[in-house]
């Protein structure tokens, strides 16, 4: 049956509003009207409309869903296959959820969203993708807001009784440098600190990761050197603002460092969906499989 599907579903002009395989199938099913069909409607509606309690979920990211009448044309064209009892189709997330016989396999499931002119996602790697994708995100929100956090109290606080003649009233600098002679400074100091050592451990996570194995490996990386100074800076700022050692508190320039760091591996050097520090060198193998396959979508995660 899916060889017919394969033959049927030759594929015309793939643009949106024009005809796709997806349309073909759902013609040659009798599916052609069902995307305006209630689903639990008698009559032309699907064919199974309960889900018995021994069928088996599998959830794929396609892409090609590209409006919400081929969404609701697609799950119909499901519903018809042979031991799926029930479909749901998301356009906005690229995912399609199919409840069918255990005995249906999920390589036959892909091979008909496939038929169906779709690019379908291994699970895993999709599920990889998507994870890695968020923490990526998570990543970034994390160097930009504490950064910011950092930088503020510099900016209010800390610059103003650096760089004195730029500012035209000696009363406020005096006032600014007695807070940082005080008490209060000690508490003004922890947060600095706390705010930037999250941030470099969070932000940069994957990048210390991989430092600390050049570094097992007995290499030297642009990253060991980045992991390195960071982290000697932070320690200096450390001894400077809790002990008698004199010197100039920096956990400014750690903040603006791992921001700077983040924001350039997550937007201009690096695919933010793969984690390097888990991932090695591809193989002979993998690389003349990667060479055959077809394209992979990626979706946004979610249904």
């Amino acid at each position: 049956m899916l060889m017919d599907a394969y033959v049927r579903c030759m594929p015309g002009d793939d643009y949106r509003g024009r005809s796709t395989r997806l349309d073909a199938v759902a013609r040659d099913r009798g599916r052609a009207g069902s995307a305006t069909r209630d689903p639990d409607s008698s009559g032309d509606g699907p064919r199974v409309s309960r889900v018995p309690e021994s069928h088996a979920h599998d959830t794929f990211s396609v892409e090609g869903i590209d409006t919400k009448a081929r969404e609701a044309l697609l799950e119909a064209v499901l519903r018809d296959h042979d031991g799926v009892s029930a479909a749901s189709a998301t356009e906005r997330n690229g995912t399609v959820g199919i409840h069918h016989d255990p005995d249906l396999a999920r390589d036959d499931l892909r091979e008909t969203l496939e038929a169906c002119g779709l690019v379908v996602a291994p699970g895993d790697e999709a599920f990889e993708a998507r994870r890695a994708a968020q923490f990526a995100s998570a990543r970034v929100a994390v160097a930009v807001l504490f950064g910011l956090m950092v930088a503020t109290p510099y900016i209010a606080v800390l610059y103003p009784t650096r760089v004195e003649w730029l500012f035209y009233d000696p009363v406020t600098v005096a006032y600014l440098q007695s807070i940082l002679e005080s008490q209060v400074a000690t508490h003004f100091f922890v947060n600095l600190a706390a705010l930037s050592g999250i941030a470099f451990l969070v932000a940069c996570g994957p990048t210390v990761r991989r430092a600390v194995g050049a570094v097992r490996d007995g290499e030297l990386t642009n990253e060991v050197a980045f992991v390195g100074g960071v982290a000697l800076l932070y320690s200096y700022s450390t001894l400077a603002a809790f002990t008698a050692f004199e010197g100039a508190v920096h956990y400014d320039l750690v903040a603006y460092a791992v921001v700077a760091v983040t924001l350039w591996t997550h937007f201009g050097v690096e695919d933010p969906a793969v984690d390097p520090a888990t991932s090695g060198p591809p193989t002979a193998d993998a690389a003349a499989d990667d060479a055959d396959e077809e394209p992979v979508a990626m979706t946004d995660g979610g249904q």
